[in-house]
């Protein structure tokens, strides 16, 4: 068996049988959609017309989805270093892209479940989402989100301790993200500096382009647009995350 098989196989294995991270882990979204969803039922936007939860739905599934990423990878990287289980994976013949495209085939599965099972909700007549014929694109984008957030946690999982510590930082990146991007709140209600300031974040172009290909919102070069920038993002954060990334915290 490779090293990257039995890393993989050994995250599998640990993910699974942490049942309250698990049910949390896609608890947490829905519950949002559930709030939101049930509080703007039957409302639209004024600015543009459009219902509610075709910005919720999208925005909250973006959200939980990179916040899964960030935090999974993050806590992970973090407890085996402290563990000293890093150094000694090291101390084998493991190759550094072994041990975190272990994590990022884990990352992809847990993501699309998440979204899976949150547009099979979104679309009980009690929230009401219509898909439009291109949400197949989702797919892919969704990909490219996980692959950026995932190195984002990469990058907090190398500079923090502790738990606590992985815990703050994470949550001081994703919660002002999700209000800046519109993962609760539509930007087209927002102020335009608001609006503005969103392009510099990762998260807003997970939202643009996972909207545009579930509810059909802008073209296709809106999509293509937010594709590029979570390209972007994902090799910035990437090579940060491989210059970042420590073995040990003795060194």
């Amino acid at each position: 068996m490779s090293a990257y098989a039995a890393l993989r196989g050994a995250g599998y294995r640990a993910y699974t049988r942490d049942r309250t991270t698990l049910f949390f882990t896609f608890a947490f979204p829905l519950l949002f959609l559930v709030v939101f969803g049930l509080i703007f039922s039957g409302q639209d936007v004024e600015e543009s017309g459009r219902p509610y939860i075709s910005y919720i739905a999208p925005g909250v599934l973006s959200w939980g989805v990179a916040n899964a990423a960030v935090f999974g990878v993050a806590f992970t990287l973090m407890q085996w270093r402290r563990d000293d289980i890093l150094r000694l994976i090291r101390m084998t013949p493991t190759p550094l892209s072994a041990v975190l495209g272990s994590r990022f085939v884990l990352a992809l599965g847990i993501g699309l479940v998440q979204a899976a099972l949150f547009v099979a909700v979104a679309l009980l007549p009690a929230f009401g989402l219509a898909l439009s014929g291109r949400w197949p694109l989702a797919v892919p984008l969704l990909v490219l989100g996980i692959t950026a957030f995932l190195a984002l946690g990469a990058i907090v999982g190398s500079f923090t301790s502790t738990p606590e510590a992985v815990a703050a930082v994470a949550n001081c990146l994703m919660v002002p993200m999700a209000f800046l991007s519109g993962s609760f709140y539509p930007l087209d209600a927002m102020p335009e500096w608001m609006r503005t300031l969103s392009w510099i974040l990762p998260l807003r172009h997970l939202n643009d382009g996972v909207s545009g290909a579930l509810t059909g919102s802008g073209d296709l070069g809106d999509l293509g647009v937010a594709a590029g920038g979570l390209a972007v993002f994902a090799v910035v954060f990437g090579v940060v995350a491989v210059r970042c990334f420590r073995w040990s915290d003795r060194v």
